[in-house]
């Protein structure tokens, strides 16, 4: 079968390799869609941990080809999304949802190989059904908007809450989205120009602020006078963070869902302790494909805006170049198999 495969860091191809089987617990699928994230990007360019050689891509949909185990045949020919948590099942972190605390913990698309393939391996215990009405193309982003979710329920945010997201890529959109049917309010999303702030309106954002043209603490002070019950930076930069603890609110929340890269960052601790704030750790997306899913489904989240260009594998090279330079008004780029 045809892939993109990383044989080290920065050195990318489009090959051939050998089918994969599926062992017990496993399902091969054959991939429909999978989506470029940023973080792929950093396991192209080796900052962050992967087995090299790798196929990435943790962002897919598809239909399942073939199972290892014969209890699980009833799975073949549906189309799916999934979870690319490989994990014990067994230990006192899985048996409480907490995968990505297992000891044995794996992610398709840094450990094992991902979806930028024409067939990829899923653990079973993660599918979940698509049902016919959900495009693959947006199924596929389901695993971003899981993210916002287990941010979101991380900071235990809830309605009538007002907040402020500090990003507007794919991550920041969503927790856009995810918000907007938990009834949080004048929900504001900044991002440095107004390339993805007209996505962030399509989305129904009370308001969005170009931080390159517009002071971000000054105009919350008019958006939010009270202050911000809970912000999300979507973005691991310093500079954002050192300014979410000062627009936040007493007693306000506020949740790190951005790669920072590993850079330390100088935060004012009075900020934090005199204000009684709450800063919460906000990685990955804990178990919320299904729920991510049932939104798309029921039409209550639709992410089609953000799929900018549909491309096939062997154009990696121009997916890679989009994702990377990010031109005017791009979020996604989408491998797309027939």
């Amino acid at each position: 079968m045809k892939a993109v495969v990383i044989k080290n860091p920065n050195d990318v191809c489009f090959t051939e390799v050998d089918m994969p089987v599926p062992p017990a617990g496993f399902a091969r699928i054959k991939v429909k869609a999978a989506a470029i994230c940023a973080t792929d990007l950093e396991v192209v360019s080796g900052n962050i941990a992967a087995n090299y050689p790798l196929i990435p891509g943790h962002e897919w949909s598809g239909v399942v080809d073939a199972v290892g185990s014969a209890e699980d045949e009833h799975w073949i020919g549906k189309s799916v999304i999934g979870s690319s948590d490989v994990v014990c099942l067994k230990c006192d972190a899985c048996r409480s949802g907490n995968w990505r605390y297992c000891e044995q913990f794996e992610e398709i698309g840094f450990k094992r190989n991902g979806a930028y393939s024409e067939y990829m391996l899923a653990p079973v215990y993660g599918l979940c059904e698509k049902p016919d009405h959900v495009p693959f193309e947006t199924a596929a982003l389901c695993e971003p908007l899981g993210v916002a979710l287990g941010t979101l329920k991380k900071a235990r945010a809830r309605s009538g809450q007002t907040l402020l997201v500090i990003g507007a890529g794919s991550i920041g959109l969503c927790m856009l989205a995810a918000a907007k049917t938990m009834g949080l309010r004048k929900i504001v999303v900044c991002g440095t120009s107004n390339d993805r702030l007209m996505h962030a309106k399509t989305l129904g954002a009370y308001a969005t602020i170009a931080t390159r043209e517009q002071d971000l603490e000054e105009e919350m002070k008019k958006l939010h006078p009270e202050g911000t019950d809970l912000i999300i930076d979507a973005t691991g930069v310093e500079e954002c963070v050192q300014k979410a603890l000062r627009i936040l609110k007493k007693g306000g929340t506020l949740a790190l869902a951005g790669y920072g890269g590993g850079k330390m960052m100088n935060i004012r601790i009075d900020d934090i302790h005199i204000k009684n704030l709450k800063v919460i750790g906000a990685g990955n997306n804990w178990n919320m494909h299904q729920k991510a899913l049932n939104l798309m489904s029921e039409g209550l989240v639709d992410l089609s805006c953000f799929i900018s260009e549909k491309i096939r594998l062997e154009e990696y090279e121009k997916g890679l170049s989009l994702a990377k330079s990010r031109p005017t008004g791009f979020v996604k780029a989408v491998f797309v198999n027939e």
